[in-house]
């Protein structure tokens, strides 16, 4: 696959960005940090109370990118099989055999609606598919198509009948996106939007060029060595201030890290540039770090946010 060069791959970002925000009022910010999501081909959390348009805007991107989508609504009687697929008992001529029947996490583009009402077993069949890019069933792996992008939203309100997703799985995800309530002019464009709103027919945009110019962004050492020291300073026997040590349970972790650079590298190809700078990892910080920090339960109960501690060591550490 030929990638894209900068300013094309940054054509085709923005153009993406027009193309659901026709449709989709009011998220400017959370759009663009899903298009480097989907550019840096990273599985993604959507965060936001109900009717902000969560599901509209997973639907929407799906669209504009031509690729084949399905969508899983999670339950508490969700059952891994219901997602991954399950081998059925196929009787031919008095000879039986199992047959494979694929859920429907094989297709390009996964939504896995409100996933934290699924429980901890159903969670876990998650795993292997956003870190491998396989389902196991029976003993015997199935690959899933390419790309593979799991798009999953939760509701941050809602108490009962939800799981926490679990650590491991949390540090999996590439970015956690949070929607905000809209802006008043937003917020009154939304209230006078038509029920077909948007174009009737969108020019799908081709995803494979685009996570192939990703691929050829730079990252000069120095930037890699600030993002280094903002790690390090992440885990609690490194932190500074003293505040934000005590509030922190567990640092970004190196996949964490990762995936943080990778993010720099789809925020400098979407300002149509072929390096990393200082100020693409501190951009792209909060969605790509606010999921793998973990807080202390008393940090937690006296209203800190991942966010905030975040802020607090871009400010203490400096390029």
């Amino acid at each position: 696959m030929t990638p894209l060069s900068p300013d094309r791959a940054a054509a085709a970002m923005a153009q993406l960005q027009e193309e659901v925000g026709a449709r989709v009022v009011g998220h400017r910010r959370p759009l663009f940090e899903l298009t480097v999501a989907l550019a840096c081909g990273g599985h993604t959390l959507i965060e936001g109370v109900p009717g902000l348009g969560k599901t509209l805007l997973v639907h929407t991107v799906a669209r504009c990118l031509g690729l084949r989508f399905a969508r899983v609504q999670c339950t508490p009687d969700l059952m891994p099989g219901d997602i991954t697929g399950t081998a059925l008992l196929v009787d031919e001529r008095g000879h039986e055999r199992f047959e494979f029947q694929p859920g429907p996490l094989f297709a390009n583009l996964c939504l896995a609606d409100e996933i934290n009402r699924a429980t901890p077993r159903t969670q876990s069949a998650f795993l292997e598919a956003m870190q491998e890019g396989q389902v196991t069933v029976m003993g015997e792996s199935h690959p899933l198509p390419h790309p593979f992008l799991l798009l999953a939203t939760q509701n941050p309100i809602e108490m009962e009948g939800t799981y926490p997703l679990p650590e491991a799985q949390l540090d999996r995800f590439f970015f956690n996106i949070c929607l905000k309530d809209p802006a008043e002019a937003d917020l009154q464009a939304v209230l006078t939007l038509g029920p077909d709103n948007g174009p009737a027919e969108v020019a799908p945009i081709d995803l494979a060029p685009l996570q192939a110019a990703v691929e050829e962004v730079l990252v000069p050492t120095p930037v890699a060595a600030y993002a280094t020291r903002l790690l390090l300073a992440s885990r609690p026997d490194g932190a500074r201030p003293a505040a934000v040590a005590a509030a922190l349970r567990l640092g970004v972790s190196p996949r964490g890290g990762r995936f943080w650079v990778r993010a720099a590298k789809g925020v400098a190809l979407a300002r149509g540039r072929h390096q990393v700078d200082f100020t693409d990892l501190r951009e792209i910080a909060l969605p790509a770090l606010r999921h793998p920090l973990l807080l202390r339960l008393e940090a937690e109960m006296y209203g800190t946010t991942a966010d905030q501690v975040i802020g607090e060591l871009l400010e203490e550490v400096q390029p």
